[in-house]
């Protein structure tokens, strides 16, 4: 199976719609510490996604979008269902991904996921930003056009499939614009997140899945 995980770099960012501080320039640090501290303050979250995939060898692009959950500590649901059904739910025992048309769900133990990808340790609480990723400004710019901050995060250590992250953040809002993943294999994949509630009451039954009668599971 293709691993699911190196997409989870995206997930840290849908937290950081925050309050508008102001339209004074800040400094990468502060920029850093008010993205930090709005997700300290985020305990669970659901929202719209839509996201696109650009495949350099195929020179083609796929495009999916659904409905994403997160709960912390350690709790994700991922629901697509444009142009096809899957669904990926992690909690912190275990990590399925169900493939309704292949009549198949894998499925891992999540200690591992947590463990080794700095994504993921992030959202659970267990992580840092500038402990975790070498954040710059983008090209040596301040913004990418007037009214946004462009940032550069590479992960400190190697992670499997992610070469650098680019993020355009409001500079009044400090909501993200745009994060766009550049794996080493040239292929892009960008995420975007709409409807964004914040800090309502989900269940953690949200979070834990049943493989439906006649699915085959599959370990990792």
């Amino acid at each position: 199976m293709r691993n699911p995980f190196s997409f989870f770099v995206f997930l840290l960012f849908i937290f950081f719609a925050a309050p508008s501080w102001g339209a004074e320039p800040l400094s990468l640090d502060d920029v850093v510490r008010k993205i930090q501290d709005t997700y300290e303050r985020t305990g669970q979250v659901r929202a719209r996604f839509i996201q696109t995939v650009a495949l350099k060898a195929m020179k083609k692009t796929e495009r999916e979008e659904g409905i994403f959950y997160f709960k912390k500590p350690k709790r994700m649901r991922w629901v697509y269902t444009k142009p096809a059904a899957k669904e990926l739910v992690i909690n912190p025992e275990k990590a399925w991904l169900y493939v309704p048309a292949d009549k198949v769900a894998y499925v891992q133990d999540s200690a591992g996921i947590f463990k080794s990808t700095v994504s993921v340790r992030f959202l659970a609480g267990i992580g840092k930003l500038k402990d975790d990723f070498k954040i710059s400004l983008a090209a040596g710019k301040a913004a990418e056009k007037p009214g946004s901050y462009l940032l550069d995060l590479v992960p400190v250590n190697p992670e499997e499939g992610v070469r650098k992250l680019q993020v355009a953040v409001s500079s009044e809002t400090f909501q993200i614009v745009r994060v766009v993943l550049f794996d080493p294999y040239g292929n892009v994949t960008t995420l975007a997140f709409s409807s964004i509630e914040l800090n309502r009451d989900l269940p953690d039954s949200l979070f834990t899945f049943q493989p439906p009668a006649g699915v085959d599971v599959m370990k990792r």
